[in-house]
């Protein structure tokens, strides 16, 4: 157990590798209560969603997520989150748990319509439990009332499930992996947990804790805020411009600075496969020719490829695929090249 935005959270239950493997096989459960949720109402709440984040909000429909970045100023990376669109004039925000407290803030300082659309922090009142992997949807029907099948990729709906009323259930995830998030009301959490893993008994679904979520996401090449993401780097640079929707009718906060930072910007996210068996950390050089041209963001041996793999920002130049660089692990070198695809993608 470690400290973590002011939980105590589990680095791993039985092991880094196992639970990794269990939730590319079969299915893992995590406990990402930790998580922050805003709701967000008012008859300009689409309004101020369109002025206030990346992506294009009016675009989507009840029942839909979307995900987004909250930009400030200088076009940096306030977080990123998922916006579930819960009617015409409501929303549900779920952020960072190192960030809720800014984020919340910065929602309502930036209000561009305060007193018509209201921002509350529901973060106390939810759990959230995430089922990922080949059997997470077969496992989460046993326990939801509702019909899973018709959801799709980033679409939710509401509903009773391991018998708790008013429990939102989404396919949404941080592993590669199919599967749902369901956010509980909080008192229920307990009791939900016990009734996933004895309904995905039989499908051997395991908990899992940071440390395999971390690696399950480096595989996939999510993006980790405070590592890939901050308030210095713009979603262009950390490679999610498709987010990033800067002809959107009135702009959104921070796209005048991204647009005017794209001549300047001299680094660029890229994905690392790295040669042998050092494994590349946060903040290690990354060097070209024997002169430092970026550095590492995450990096870990990857479980399902078996292979060391790491994310890192280069200079713009040697960002193209097939680019050959040296990362400097603690005065060793780790040669490694720049690799067009994610890491993993399930079939």
């Amino acid at each position: 157990m470690v400290p973590f935005a002011g939980f105590e959270m589990p680095v791993q239950y039985t092991g880094v590798i196992p639970e990794h493997l269990a939730c590319r096989k079969s299915a893992g459960l995590f406990d990402v209560s930790h998580m922050g949720e805003v709701r967000v109402r008012g008859a300009k709440a689409e309004q101020a969603l369109m002025w206030l984040v990346s992506n294009d909000v009016a675009s989507t429909v009840p029942g839909q997520a979307q995900y987004n970045a909250l930009c400030n100023d200088k076009g940096g990376v306030v977080d990123d989150l998922v916006i579930y669109r819960i009617a015409q004039d409501e929303f549900l925000i779920c952020v960072n748990a190192s960030n809720r407290a800014k984020d919340f803030a910065w929602l309502v300082e930036h209000n561009p319509f305060p007193g018509e659309v209201v921002f509350t922090d529901e973060g106390d009142d939810w759990a959230q439990l995430a089922i990922q992997g080949p059997n997470a949807v077969a496992i989460c029907q046993k326990l939801a009332n509702v019909d899973l099948a018709p959801i799709g990729t980033y679409r939710f709906t509401h509903g009773t499930f391991a018998g708790v009323a008013g429990c939102i259930i989404a396919r949404t995830g941080y592993t590669g992996e199919d599967g749902f998030e369901v956010f509980i009301p909080v008192a229920a959490a307990g009791p939900v947990w016990d009734a996933i893993l004895a309904a995905g008994a039989d499908f051997g679904i395991v908990p899992v804790g940071l440390g395999a979520r971390d690696t399950l996401r480096l595989e996939s090449c999510y993006c980790l805020y405070g590592h890939e993401l901050n308030d210095d780097t713009t979603p262009l640079q950390a490679g999610i411009g498709w987010i990033t929707k800067l002809k959107k009718q009135g702009g959104f906060l921070g796209s005048a600075a991204i647009e005017a930072r794209k001549a300047t910007d001299d680094k660029k996210l890229v994905k690392l496969l790295i040669d042998g068996t050092r494994i590349a950390r946060d903040g290690m050089p990354v060097l070209f020719e024997g002169q430092p041209v970026g550095h590492v963001t995450s990096g870990t041996r990857g479980p399902t490829l078996e292979k060391s793999i790491a994310l890192a920002y280069l200079r713009n130049d040697l960002a193209k695929p097939g680019t050959r660089v040296v990362v400097d692990v603690r005065g060793k070198e780790a040669p490694a090249e720049v690799v067009a695809n994610p890491f993993y993608k399930r079939s």
